[in-house]
């Protein structure tokens, strides 16, 4: 719904006529809070991306509350609001100053108040208490405002936080264990979620290191208990499995031979050479399978595991079972039963981040202050939230009252485009090429997925890939030429294109959507059409000529060899056809009867031969430059802005003045002195001499008809009439 609508005080709007349509114009302060009165079914826009736009995208993110990256009506209706009731004059957005003076804030609001208390200290830490403006380039440095602050509000506190020794090392260790956040000052430093992480975690790690006190059995071997059930642990799945093969051939006397292994199995083994770390050997048993048989740790055991045994002989066996070097299946199984309560233990271990500091460390950590300081300074820190926000908020109000009307006059109407006072936020740059230079060029992010709704604008673009001269950087852009003609526009034709900050970049066109241009261009297209297919017909039938001429020498010099060998000529055709003369006769006949009766309906005309030749090239090209005005009429900025994601609410038409002025064709400066002198220039050619001696001879004919003479000569014409001369005479008297 729209914002700050009143039925009762209605305000006064001033529309102007662009486009074809009726578009709002925002000349005040008043506009911009009224907007909410205002039916949105005038707006332009209801939507547009915060991205591929000439405008500041932090204030685009400002404005997106949702964080969609669309900008709505309703969201720009609510900037508009947040942003006059912090203002003492409305009108202030209408300058559009990159600079906020404090005397502009309104403090009667407690916002306001907190806002300009905010801006002062934003000054103070900046070092310019006299300042009596604030700038964005003042509010845009966080670190530089923040920098020599511990306490800021954002909920982090830097390593630093405190003076006393015992607290930094703390609140390193817990940096060291759990990483950092970043401060507004730029410093590392922690905040509430990770110290109570550590203290947790401390706390954790610390009671389960005691456990063992309370309980000796979970530490089996006291202090080498880690070693040994380490040590265990490797060969416990390879022992299991040689007592399960024991217990098989126990139960089926004839599965033992299979249980060893195959015969088969050592012979693929004997042609390698062969080590004590050979993965194959590893996969066989222990030790030679037999019922009841006990584990050798010493002889006959599996050359691959014979170190891991002697560690269990050494670290486990001995210590728990006395000096063996064998084992039983029972002795097995109460050495794992040994080791139970400790596997068991250290599966409930818990505070692996603060594991690296040691229970010593962690310990002389709980046994301090240290959580109750540190949960202090993060409160110290909190407590000043509002005042950080207000900071952030004093950011936002400076970029309102630079960007708003700017924005409004995109977004409600697109006064600055029609007018041509300045460039739209989606007009990206200038595109020069084929001596013209495009003010309409658009970014895009798919040209295909672009042009799916582009064509739609019914306006001739060309798609240009966009590189940087020296660096990596590329874009896509779109643009539309509305002057001139599209003669040499064609793909992987090259121009310069200059965006806004001025910068030039080599543009490429990969992709043509053709359309009319001018009117211009279509009055001379037939022509030019016509022009293009002679070319093309002569060139086909000279090069059809030049293959038959060829082939003819070719076969004529074959001959002649021939006969030059065998002394025999062929007989001579006759040069003259008499059919061919005939047949060449009836043609020209007939073409100068045609021609004959041309000049007579056209000589016919008498004065009016003029008029009928005017008509003549009417009727050539005014179906070209008919169709050419209804698509010319056509022509919509719309799809190519929906393509990219706008909204727009009204067809933005873009009609032929206004397209000339998108795109200016060359010109010579005003005064300039032109030489038509040049050196190189190409010898006369026949044709245009051919065509005066035609209009001459035209001329002339003209006057002998008029004259009657014409008859006289060739019996074609105005025929010369005795009595309408004697009538003109008694009239003239």
């Amino acid at each position: 719904m729209p914002l700050n609508s009143s039925e009762s005080s209605p305000h006064k709007w001033h529309f102007f006529r662009a486009g074809d349509i009726d578009q709002v114009k925002l000349t005040s302060g008043s506009d911009l809070i009224n907007l909410g009165q205002l039916d949105q079914k005038l707006w332009m826009v209801l939507s547009c991306p915060t991205r591929g736009l000439e405008f500041d995208s932090r204030t685009l993110d400002l404005i997106d509350t949702n964080q969609d990256g669309q900008i709505r009506a309703s969201e720009l209706l609510a900037a508009i609001s947040w942003t006059a009731k912090l203002l003492r004059d409305p009108d202030d957005l209408i300058r559009q100053s990159p600079t906020l003076p404090l005397a502009a804030i309104n403090p009667a609001s407690p916002e306001g108040e907190q806002i300009l208390r905010a801006a002062r200290q934003i000054l103070c830490n900046l070092g310019k208490d006299e300042a009596s403006e604030i700038s964005i380039a003042d509010t845009s440095d966080t670190l530089k405002i923040f920098a020599q602050t511990r306490f800021n509000g954002d909920g982090i506190i830097p390593l630093d936080a405190d003076d006393d020794p015992t607290i930094v090392d703390t609140l390193t260790d817990i940096a060291t264990c759990l990483g950092t956040e970043t401060d507004l000052s730029g410093k590392p430093g922690i905040d509430q979620a990770k110290a109570d992480q550590f203290f947790t975690e401390a706390q954790d790690y610390a009671a389960w290191q005691l456990k063992p006190e309370a309980d000796p059995t979970l530490l089996p071997l006291a202090e080498k208990s880690a070693v040994a059930a380490t040590t265990l642990r490797k060969v416990q799945a390879k022992i299991d499995d040689f007592f399960t093969r024991c217990r098989l051939a126990a139960f089926d006397p004839k599965a033992g031979a299979a249980l060893n292994r195959q015969e088969a199995d050592y012979l693929a083994l004997a042609g390698q050479e062969l080590t004590d770390h050979n993965q194959e050997i590893a996969t066989f048993p222990l030790a030679a399978i037999a019922a009841g048989a006990h584990l050798p740790l010493e002889k006959g055991v599996n050359p691959a595991w014979a170190t891991e045994l002697a560690s269990l002989q050494t670290e486990v066996v001995t210590p728990l079972l006395g000096k063996k070097d064998s084992l039983t299946e029972a002795e097995w199984l109460s050495l794992k039963t040994s080791f139970a309560n400790y596997e068991e233990w250290l599966c409930q271990k818990t505070g692996f981040g603060v594991e690296p500091l040691g229970l010593e460390r962690i310990k002389e950590i709980l046994a301090g202050n240290s959580q109750e300081v540190v949960n202090a300074l993060l409160t110290r820190d909190r407590a000043l939230e509002p005042e950080a926000n207000a900071i952030a908020d004093v950011d936002r109000l400076v970029r309102y009252h630079r960007d708003l009307f700017q924005l409004a006059n995109n977004f409600v109407s697109f006064q600055g485009f029609y007018t041509r006072q300045s460039k739209a936020v989606f007009q990206s740059g200038t595109l020069y090429l084929d001596q013209r230079h495009c003010d309409l060029c658009i970014l895009v992010e798919n040209p295909e997925k672009h042009n799916a709704m582009a064509h739609l604008s019914r306006t001739f673009l060309a798609y240009c890939d966009c590189l940087r001269k020296g660096s990596d950087e590329k874009m896509a852009i779109v643009a539309a030429f509305t002057d001139g003609d599209s003669d040499d526009l064609m793909v992987g034709r090259n121009g310069i294109f200059y965006d806004r900050q001025g910068q030039d970049w080599d543009a490429t066109i990969t992709k043509i959507v053709e359309n009319p241009i001018s009117i211009r261009q279509a009055f001379w297209s037939p022509y030019k059409r016509v022009l293009r297919w002679i070319e093309e017909q002569v060139a086909k039938r000279a090069a059809v000529a030049d293959t038959a001429a060829h082939g003819h020498l070719t076969d004529t010099a074959a001959a002649t060899g021939e006969s030059a060998l065998t002394g025999k000529y062929p007989e001579a055709k006759p040069k003259f056809d008499v059919g061919v003369v005939a047949a060449i006769g009836v043609a020209v006949g007939g073409l100068v009867a045609a021609l004959g009766a041309i000049l007579q309906a056209f000589f016919g005309l008498g004065l009016w031969m003029p008029l009928g030749l005017v008509a003549l090239m009417l009727m050539i090209s005014g179906p070209s430059m008919m169709i050419a005005w209804l698509k010319l009429r056509q022509r919509n900025l719309g799809p190519l802005l929906n393509a990219n994601g706008w909204a727009i609410n009204a067809r933005a038409r873009i009609n032929i003045p206004f397209g000339a002025s998108l795109t200016q064709v060359a010109q010579l400066p005003v005064g300039s002195v032109r030489s038509l002198e040049d050196p190189f220039a190409e010898p006369t050619r026949l044709l245009p001499k051919l065509l005066a001696g035609i209009a001459i001879l035209l001329l002339i004919i003209f006057w002998l008809n008029y004259s009657g003479r014409l008859y006289e000569l060739t019996g074609f014409g105005k025929h010369p009439s005795p009595e309408i001369s004697a009538s003109s005479t008694v009239t003239a008297k």
